[in-house]
């Protein structure tokens, strides 16, 4: 069974060491969604559970992970996850160290966005509402599917190949995105 955006930020499920594949998996720029074109995200989601209008769009669970994947440094000593007055954030023991947010104890305070010297964690990306992406694996065949790929205004999102070379700064991140930053090199941190 395959696990949500939600479940893999939340629930830290998701595949450290993701592999290419034949597969087409959901690509998302965030060098495009960082530039601030965007006061807020107009992107729809198809999601079952979303009612669209309710603020609820599955691609902010995404960027989230996205980010938490390929631009957090991942410090020694945390201060996002020491800033949280609530314990909401927290950062993996293992050799990957990613960061988890526990959604049910956040409080969308935003204290960790404040804290992060590096400016990593977007603001936005820090969400009361518990946000939720399937990667439409099962609506891709339908027309105008995915939903958020054909409404986001300034092309950030589309779907690639995961078995083709990848660009420079272009990360496989999970087993279903595809994630382009260039924030930031891990070989010259």
């Amino acid at each position: 069974m395959m696990d949500t955006s939600a479940e893999q930020i939340h629930n830290s499920k998701i595949n450290a060491t993701p592999q290419k594949g034949k597969d087409e998996r959901l690509y998302i720029d965030l060098d495009v969604c960082s530039t601030g074109q965007c006061k807020d995200c107009v992107i729809k989601c198809s999601y079952y559970y979303h009612q669209q209008g309710n603020g609820n769009n599955g691609i902010i669970s995404v960027a989230e992970l996205a980010t938490y994947s390929i631009v957090c440094r991942r410090c020694e000593e945390p201060h996002c996850v020491n800033s949280c007055p609530v314990d909401a954030l927290e950062q993996q023991k293992d050799k990957t160290k990613l960061l988890m947010r526990h959604n049910m104890r956040c409080i969308s305070c935003r204290s960790c966005s404040h804290a992060c010297p590096y400016g990593t964690i977007y603001p936005e990306n820090v969400p009361l509402l518990a946000h939720n992406c399937d990667f439409c694996l099962d609506r891709r065949d339908k027309k105008n599917e995915p939903l958020c790929i054909t409404s986001c205004p300034h092309g950030a999102l589309s779907l690639k190949k995961a078995d083709a070379e990848l660009a420079p700064n272009t990360f496989l991140v999970g087993d279903n995105i595809i994630v382009h930053c260039t924030h930031w090199e891990w070989e010259k941190a």
